[in-house]
């Protein structure tokens, strides 16, 4: 597969044209970008793949919603419907993509809004909310936000970072300097002072830039996705039959996290954004069946919400199927992340 993709090192060389053609544009204000009077916080990638934006978007969520009217907008991403949408509390994921409806379920009380092009979305929402979150719209730069949030992924700064469609870069590493804030995600708990500068030095910051690193926290509580009934999960004997099922990008770290209760894993992986069909939760049953009384079946919050929108409830009732909450923590700049999102809202308001 490697060999395959320097293959396409090519294209990925006429991409990279491509993209900085475009930023350039955008730069030399030859293309426009819509700006708005309310506060926009972006929160985007350059590597494809999962890099924690969703749970980052729901950190800011807790950190603004008690004070702010606010929304949030995304492409909805693998979403049956086009064009503007309202995300209404335990819809099928189908209709607005499995982000956005997670976002509407944990948060009914904001507005969730899905939206191909960024701008008509914040348009339709700029009137009736104070501030708007979008997520995954860092390289949609027909909109202007005044505060950009760029994720990288811990376990993925010294992989080589290729144009696609020989790597999995959407666009060049220097694209990070249109970033306000930068955050190191999913990060060892123990990350040293000197890995951590290390990593500022690598980035080249410029004097505008802020740089963090978080971590994920895993609830110590399982949730029974039909039920909301709670699992300790320091009541999972060391011997339990755990199938893991996973349609996320990057499951290994969430592996490795299961693996501290349990040594007898069958991982049932599919590819980010996987809508699981009747033969996929057959073949979940069967080894469910195999595994004898006791067995548990554990999965994330992304994928209990395409899980909830299966026609085959009658199939999903057999199963003790729990989902593992998640949340972003800071481990010693968190107040100052914190202020730096609150300062910007505050300065725009």
């Amino acid at each position: 597969m490697a060999t395959f993709r320097l293959l396409l090192f090519p294209f990925s060389l006429i991409y990279g044209i491509i993209v900085w053609l475009r930023n350039k544009f955008y730069d030399w204000n030859w293309l426009s970008s819509t700006s708005f009077k309310l506060p926009l916080i972006v929160i985007g990638n350059l590597e494809v793949g999962g890099v924690g934006k969703t749970p980052l978007t729901e950190y800011i969520i807790r950190l603004l919603k008690s004070d702010f009217k606010m929304a949030t907008l995304s492409r909805g991403y693998g979403r049956k419907t086009k064009g503007f949408r309202l995300v209404e509390e335990n819809e099928n994921a189908s209709l607005n993509g499995d982000e956005p409806q997670q976002l509407k379920n944990k948060f009914p009380d904001i507005t969730v809004a899905v939206c191909e092009d960024r701008v008509f979305g914040v348009e339709k929402l700029e009137n009736v909310h104070e501030l708007i979150v979008l997520d995954d719209a860092y390289q949609h730069r027909a909109l202007k936000a005044g505060m950009n949030i760029l994720l990288f992924d811990y376990h993925r700064l010294k992989h080589f970072k290729l144009l696609l469609p020989a790597g999995n870069y959407r666009e060049s590493f220097a694209g990070k300097s249109r970033a306000q804030m930068i955050v190191i995600t999913k990060c060892p708990l123990d990350l040293s002072e000197t890995e951590k500068n290390k990593i500022k030095e690598s980035f080249s910051l410029t004097h505008y830039q802020k740089i963090f690193f978080s971590s994920l926290a895993y609830s110590k509580q399982l949730k029974k996705i039909d039920t909301g009934e709670s699992l300790a999960l320091e009541e999972i004997a060391a011997d339990t039959p755990i199938l893991l099922l996973t349609g996320i990008a990057r499951p290994a770290l969430l592996r490795k996290e299961v693996e501290k209760y349990s040594s007898h894993i069958i991982h049932h992986n599919y590819p980010d954004h996987h809508h699981f069909s009747r033969k996929n939760m057959l073949k979940l049953v069967a080894d469910f069946e195999k595994c004898g009384t006791g067995a548990l079946i554990i999965t994330t919050e992304k994928d209990a919400v395409r899980l909830k929108s299966q026609s085959d409830k009658e199939l999903l009732a057999r199963l003790p199927i729990y989902e593992w909450p998640i949340e972003v923590v800071f481990k010693h700049d968190e107040l100052i992340f914190k202020e730096e999102i609150l300062k910007y809202v505050k300065a725009v308001k």
